[in-house]
């Protein structure tokens, strides 16, 4: 990875029904809930109060519906066209392949040793038909190393702890286990990030 790299802005997208029932998303196409959409809204309008040309950013999101719907409510409430954004398929959220569309309850009952296994190391565990964080880690490095100029990415829980990982030193194990913000922007800048 470079040493060094352009602000980035970050923005997990908007709350789902999935996410209020705790259900591996992964990378099916569930759309954002009410309060999902708010909070788009919300961060949308943080992001123009608080990022200094906010506007001249690239703008980039994940394919899935969740992160487009996210960034085009987020784009609204900025004033600026929702639809003057790029995808990048790097930014989808990991897999969790055969587990997607389970609860974390189903998980444990459905395959307790499995799940056993993934809580000793998630950073390495491959879901079956899945993905590793580790290997996610190397799908958002190529995406890292495409980034040239300030960025605001509208992606997924995932990708945002890989990038804490990554950019921040943070332990994967840690990394990976850390709850992540549907309603804040992290903006990466300069060795460091804040939480907006």
């Amino acid at each position: 990875m470079r040493d060094s790299l352009p602000p980035i802005v970050f923005l997990r997208h908007g709350e789902t029904d999935w996410n209020v029932n705790v259900r591996l998303q992964g990378q099916r196409d569930i759309p954002l809930n009410a309060k999902g959409r708010l909070q788009a809204r919300r961060n949308g309008e943080v992001a123009i109060a608080a990022i200094p040309d906010v506007a001249s950013l690239d703008f980039v999101a994940s394919p899935l519906v969740r992160a487009r719907e996210t960034m085009e409510i987020a784009r609204r409430a900025m004033g600026l066209d929702p639809a003057l954004y790029r995808l990048d398929d790097r930014l989808q959220e990991l897999t969790f392949g055969d587990w997607e569309g389970l609860t974390i309850a189903e998980l444990h009952d459905l395959h307790p040793e499995l799940a056993r296994e993934r809580l000793r190391d998630k950073w390495a565990f491959v879901p079956p038909k899945g993905e590793s964080y580790e290997g996610l880690s190397r799908r958002v490095a190529g995406w890292l190393e495409s980034v040239a100029v300030p960025t605001f990415v509208v992606s997924h829980g995932g990708v945002g702890r890989v990038l804490r990982h990554m950019l921040l030193a943070v332990d994967p194990l840690e990394a990976v286990s850390a709850d992540f913000s549907q309603d804040q922007l992290l903006v990466f800048r300069d060795g460091g990030a804040e939480w907006i």
